[in-house]
């Protein structure tokens, strides 16, 4: 089973000196959230973490071997990548586009088999895109193209799910359907690393949490143990109160002074 290990990993941030090197591995079964404010580099290590930046120092390895050992197409086989922001450089429709997923496997000038194609659809349907297959993505609102991000993402059949931002533009249900199809991906062993502005998706989705604060600083472990009041307050220099749920707890802007 696939893991991914940060050893001594520090994120190249232009203009802040260098933070404390992150040294933890997202394990099959695991579901990963990687919280901070803004500008305090979760999409930059996310993008460390798939290879596509550098680290200032320190290394990641892909099953104990260092990730830039392997290549690309090797990489994409066992990582995928849901970017938050999208750009469509060439027109294609929904059901081409999910087959990307299948591309790492592809040798050069293949065509799609239908293994390929029923992966696909089945990705789609996980989604709730299935009528949407001959639609150009020029045409989806955002949250349809996050939905088909994540359904692209599915029938790339990945062992580690990296996701920046995964419910982003998506209403109440389909955020709870995104964040149970992670869930379902880490019960199946795979493991789940994905950056979240909300708090209470932490606490409610995730295994493990590490926490990023501006100055590079950051720590690590357990839900439980990092989702607490003293710590996510400074982390947002924010007050927060407690609320529970189903005792689950809920975290809630408060005014000053009510913390």
């Amino acid at each position: 089973m696939t893991r991914l290990q940060l050893e001594e990993l520090v994120i190249d941030i232009p203009g802040r000196n260098d933070g404390r090197p992150l040294n933890f591995a997202i394990e099959p079964g695991q579901r990963w959230a990687v919280l901070g404010p803004n500008g305090a580099g979760k999409t930059t290590l996310l993008h460390t973490l798939a290879g596509l930046r550098k680290a200032r120092s320190g290394c990641v390895l892909l099953d104990s071997k260092p990730l830039q050992d392997y290549r690309r197409k090797q990489v994409a086989q066992h990582i995928a990548v849901v970017f938050q922001e999208r750009h469509d450089g060439f027109p294609a429709t929904v059901l081409e586009t999910a087959l990307i997923g299948r591309h790492p496997y592809m040798a050069p000038w293949d065509v799609e088999t239908d293994t390929d194609l029923q992966l696909a659809r089945q990705a789609l349907a996980s989604m709730a895109l299935s009528d949407y297959e001959e639609r150009l993505v020029s045409t989806l609102s955002g949250g349809e193209r996050q939905r088909l991000a994540i359904a692209t993402a599915k029938t790339q059949q990945p062992h580690i799910w990296l996701a920046d931002e995964p419910t982003n533009h998506l209403d109440l249900k389909h955020q709870v359907k995104i964040m149970q199809l992670l869930a379902n991906e880490a019960a199946n062993h795979c493991g789940v690393c994905m950056c979240l502005h909300d708090v209470n998706l932490a606490a409610r989705w995730c295994s493990h949490v590490l926490l990023l604060y501006p100055d590079g600083e950051a720590c690590w472990g357990p839900a439980d143990e990092m989702l607490q009041l003293p710590a996510l307050q400074k982390l947002y220099d924010q007050p927060l109160t407690i609320a529970r749920v189903n005792d689950r707890p809920y975290f809630v802007p408060a005014e000053q002074g009510e913390a």
